[in-house]
């Protein structure tokens, strides 16, 4: 499950943020009868269309494995999380439809409306996105039910189900803000970095320009939001999950006022290599100069997540959104007092590295999440234990669902490169398999 959310997460991310980048190009193409803005659209739509329909089969196989692997979870608890899984399919076909329209609506339709066609295609991949991060903050923050414990014979029960309380729980708004914000920080960052990588080889033109522009700019607001919403979603950890905040900041015992520590792991319930710096752990987690931050001593230690792998997830994850905030303000700076950054090539060859490192603190923040919430799936309800399968059969199924991805990623690398190759070449029609034959030039002048 682990491999297989933290490779579809990258996908879905591509769902969320893409369609608005490119309705903004898209529109700018529209209005300032802009080519140059216009062919990016018609290309990232077409890129948009790959990333899809590998998020399609990515998306199924995270679907059986909802109930192959987690039998514990979806049996008492299937009609809890059944609502926002049943909006989440539904936006997805949403999704595909406006998708296909869009693509093949290039030169058939008129040129405002089709813009058009990107709204529902947006709205679709933000709420399916919600609906999946529902269901995890559901998890984190369990509500919308009564769990009747098994008493002798009787196997335990969940009763008075409310779907529309557990999909709207009290963690949902917060969580969900923090991965849609983080959406925007990994396209942003990637798509520019493709277009720095570009520029680094001597393509300096308009469409480069513009390619790097566009999404640095989401990436760029998205990275000064995200500490925000991070610090307010972290805030809730005191009252709500206190082994996992005693994990991410690495708290054997309970200090007031807390240290904010820098590196260090935890051996033989020993603190090392940590720097520390003090008061600013309660600053950060507790909004106060003196409030501390509960210890692990504190906490059952059969009730204590794996320290070492929450800590570090956590830290990675802030330590490269910081630096990625750095660089975006930095620019900015550079670019309001008259300095273009895009002319140097040191920066480049930042902008380049910031997009795997984007996909890196994502990855470690849904580390940091998942990993901090154990051993629990439902925080004080289930018992990851009690909720997985103990099939034998489970390696088998990995090896295939590996093989899998390891095909998929080969193939979408392979398709993206011929794509970006055809391109450079000149070469704008790429035919779609069972698309509708491409517009006549007189055909287009009469629309």
């Amino acid at each position: 499950m682990a491999m297989s959310l933290g490779w579809h997460i990258i996908l879905a991310c591509f769902g969320v943020a893409f369609p608005t980048m490119i309705f903004v190009v898209h529109r700018r193409g529209i209005v300032r009868n802009d080519p140059v803005a216009l062919g990016l659209a018609r290309r990232w739509a077409k890129v948009s269309a790959v990333l899809f329909a590998i998020g399609a089969v990515s998306g199924t196989v995270l679907s059986f494995e909802m109930g192959l692997l987690w039998p514990g979870l979806m049996g008492p608890f299937g009609d809890v999380l059944g609502l926002p899984f049943a909006f989440e399919g539904l936006s997805f076909f949403v999704e595909a439809i406006f998708l296909g329209i869009y693509l093949y609506g290039w030169d058939r339709m008129p040129p405002r409306r089709h813009l058009m066609m990107l709204i529902p295609m947006a709205i679709a991949g933000v709420v399916g996105t919600f609906c999946v991060v529902a269901v995890n903050a559901w998890m984190n923050n369990p509500t919308g039910f009564t769990f009747v414990p098994a008493t002798g014979t009787t196997p335990a029960q969940v009763t008075d189900v409310n779907p529309w309380r557990a999909m709207f729980n009290d963690g949902v708004w917060l969580q969900f803000a923090h991965m849609w914000v983080g959406a925007f920080m990994l396209v942003g960052f990637v798509v520019a970095g493709v277009y720095a990588a570009g520029m680094l080889k001597g393509r300096r033109d308009a469409h480069h320009r513009l390619g790097f522009t566009v999404p640095f700019v989401f990436a760029s607001v998205a990275s000064v939001l995200q500490p925000v919403i991070g610090h307010l979603l972290g805030l809730r950890l005191a009252e709500t999950q206190p082994s996992k905040l005693a994990a991410f900041e690495l708290a054997t015992t309970t200090e007031s006022p807390a240290p904010l520590r820098l590196g260090g792991l935890l051996i033989d319930g020993e603190v090392r290599w940590a720097f520390d710096i003090p008061r600013l752990g309660s600053i950060i987690a507790r909004n106060s100069f003196t409030k501390g931050v509960q210890g692990l001593d504190t906490i059952p230690l059969e009730d204590q997540p794996p320290v070492n792998i929450t800590h570090v997830a956590f830290q990675v994850m802030v330590a490269i959104g910081s630096l990625l905030l750095v660089a975006a303000v930095a620019f900015w700076f550079a670019r309001w007092r008259g300095h273009d950054f895009t002319g140097n090539r040191w920066f480049l060859r930042f902008a380049v590295v910031a997009g795997p490192l984007a996909v890196v603190a994502l990855e470690c923040g849904w580390v940091a999440t998942e990993v901090g919430r154990q051993p629990w799936t439902v925080w004080q309800v289930l018992r990851t234990e009690d909720a997985a399968s103990m099939s034998s059969g489970l390696w088998w199924s990995y090896a295939v669902a590996f093989v899998v991805y390891v095909g998929m990623t080969v193939g979408a690398f392979i398709v993206l490169r011929s794509m970006a190759r055809r391109w450079r070449a000149g070469d704008e029609e790429l035919p779609a398999p069972y698309g509708p034959p491409a517009a006549r030039p007189d055909e287009r002048s009469r629309r």
